[in-house]
């Protein structure tokens, strides 16, 4: 059983940054490949991305690519999302999710979720 917090989102104005963490409880996090999901109102659930569990392997969306960073740091059981260049389409309730294989796109193949954390980003 995993369980996980996420922490470090709020109201930013566009261009900016912020950094996203989740935490997690337990030692299988070490094991398990990450992921980071979006999803605004009325929309559906989008993948951001994904990383291994030894942070030698990620996955980007097209819509963020070389503006965010997801990386990990076992010793602490925590996962970040670095985000730059922030734009108004960025906003969403961020999710981190976790799985016992390797990187994946889909939610639907993640199988432990924290409660989300809200991004506002303003034009």
């Amino acid at each position: 059983q995993v369980q996980l917090v996420e922490s470090g989102g709020g109201l930013v104005q566009a261009g900016g940054s912020l950094r996203l963490s989740c935490a997690a409880s337990g030692r299988a996090f070490r094991v398990y490949a990450a992921g980071w999901f979006r999803q605004a109102p009325g929309k559906q659930r989008d993948f951001v991305a994904a990383i291994d569990w030894r942070g030698s392997s990620t996955d980007y969306a097209d819509s963020i690519k070389g503006r965010f960073t997801i990386s990990r740091d076992n010793a602490k059981n925590t996962v970040y999302l670095q985000m730059n260049r922030l734009i108004p389409n960025d906003t969403a309730v961020y999710y981190c999710a976790v799985r016992p294989n390797g990187n994946n796109k889909s939610w639907r193949n993640y199988n432990y979720w924290g409660p989300g954390t809200q991004v506002t980003v303003s034009s």
